[in-house]
């Protein structure tokens, strides 16, 4: 059984447990939350060795790192050291999207060295093969493209992105649209291509059943992808989005109700007025599935500093409800990243995950910022340096830009504030006890 299904049950699971203790959270409540739909513990019951996690109300914002080989970088090896990097910068999944290389084989490694979970696109495995042994995207078949989805669930993915809400109607729209970037999802496209092509319905949404009953084998968690998220600030929010989020309620309703768990995933390039709404129209129409965001971008103008625009983005749609942050590196539309642009990209996506924490009040995330306040006041400089989000880059940049200067920093030297009322006679009565409550780091 799922557990989904298990929650509704009314029985608490291992993980359940285990992601209770790890946010601080009522094991009840979390099973609550999961017999709701408003939960999900990714987690393939092939794969044992690895982190659990909870997405989802209540809980601390969750990051994800996409990895993946090209074809013009199809070395598998390069993608562990992206896993590397990705686990040590402190991401709670990675998704591997490779299109190059040998993708099966890949995967494979990618699943044995993480310890955190995986998730996958199917169709891009289902294109990429159509295009060599076939001779084009456009010769795959409906089989296909399912037999892509029960090979990854196989094999151990933890969740599985499915863009099943290009329906054939969503399709005419998109080849309809005045969009400025059009459809910018590479599995959307896909798929309205060969939606258009073949004048038949969208497999996945045809046959979502079939997709329904292989998630609920594997207790996979159904990720139903945005294919019409927009690309452009310009292109956010309008019909074509609208129209395929109001598909995916629908199907997410569904997949609940027969047991398998879901999250949604949202835009995309999005204006920052805009943000919170998309969030709240996404809970609105599905019931408060967790909501799974790329990004959103919002500014178009800022290639190589992707992560900050992303962030941004992202802090603000977490603090009106997502649950899930997949980060955007540096290179986003400029090239494959490297594991130093994972890094970066994992800790932007955590920074925002943070700031939206402490806005929602989630247990331990303004504790963890009281207890560094305390430490700077006291200019305690390895307690600061060993609490931070990345202590490696803080330890860099105070050996490097304070030489022979141990107890303040080269920014005010002497005239520290902390520095001078301690020797005012009175400050040192007025330093502050760190809190004992545990703060996550």
């Amino acid at each position: 059984m799922t557990q989904l299904e298990l929650a509704r049950q009314g029985k608490i699971t291992e993980a359940m447990e285990q992601v209770a203790r790890d946010e601080g959270v009522a094991a009840e409540v979390i099973r609550q939350r999961i017999a709701a739909g408003r939960l999900v513990i990714p987690l393939n019951r092939r794969r044992k060795a690895q982190r659990v996690c909870g997405v989802g109300e209540g809980l601390r914002t969750k990051v994800n790192a996409n990895i993946g080989a090209s074809h013009d970088y199809p070395d598998a090896d390069a993608e562990l050291k992206k896993l590397t990097s990705a686990v040590d910068a402190g991401a709670d999944a990675v998704m591997d999207l490779s299109t190059g290389g040998d993708i099966t084989a890949i995967r494979q490694r990618i699943l044995e060295a993480s310890p955190i979970g995986v998730g996958t696109v199917p169709i891009y495995q289902a294109a990429v093969t159509a295009a060599r042994e076939k001779g084009g995207i456009r010769q795959m078949t409906a089989k296909d493209m399912l037999d892509s989805v029960r090979l990854h669930c196989e094999q151990g993915v933890d969740f599985v992105t499915i863009h099943c809400g290009i329906t054939r109607d969503v399709a005419r729209l998109a080849k309809e649209s005045e969009r400025v970037c059009g459809v910018v999802s590479r599995g959307g496209a896909f798929l309205v291509d060969w939606v258009t092509h073949h004048k038949a319905e969208n497999p996945f949404y045809q046959r979502f059943d079939e997709i329904i009953d292989m998630a609920k084998e594997f207790d996979v968690t159904l990720s139903l992808g945005d294919g019409m998220r927009p690309g452009a600030q310009a292109d956010a929010f309008d019909r074509l989005q609208v129209e395929e989020l109001s598909v995916m309620a629908g199907l997410c309703a569904r997949a609940q109700a027969a047991g398998a768990q879901v999250m949604i995933e949202g835009p995309g390039h999005v204006p920052l007025n805009q943000v919170a709404s998309h969030v709240q129209l996404q809970k609105a129409l599905c019931k408060g599935a967790p909501f799974y965001v790329l990004g959103p971008i919002v500014t178009d103008v800022a290639p190589g500093y992707d992560h900050i625009t992303s962030a941004i983005g992202g802090a603000i749609a977490a603090a009106a409800g997502a649950d899930f942050l997949c980060y955007v590196t540096p290179a986003e539309h400029l090239g494959l990243p490297d594991p130093s642009h994972v890094r970066d990209g994992v800790i932007a996506a955590r920074i925002a995950a943070h700031a939206a924490d402490i806005a929602k009040g989630v247990p331990g995330a303004a504790e963890w910022d009281r207890k560094m306040s305390v430490l700077r006041r006291r200019r305690d400089w390895p307690g600061q340096l060993k609490l931070a989000m990345d202590p490696r880059r803080a330890a860099a940049l105070r050996e490097t830009r304070n030489v022979g200067n141990p107890e303040t920093c080269s920014m005010c030297g002497q005239y520290c504030v902390f520095k001078v009322e301690d020797e005012s006679g009175d400050g040192g009565k007025a330093k502050p006890e760190c809190p004992k409550s545990k703060a996550k780091g």
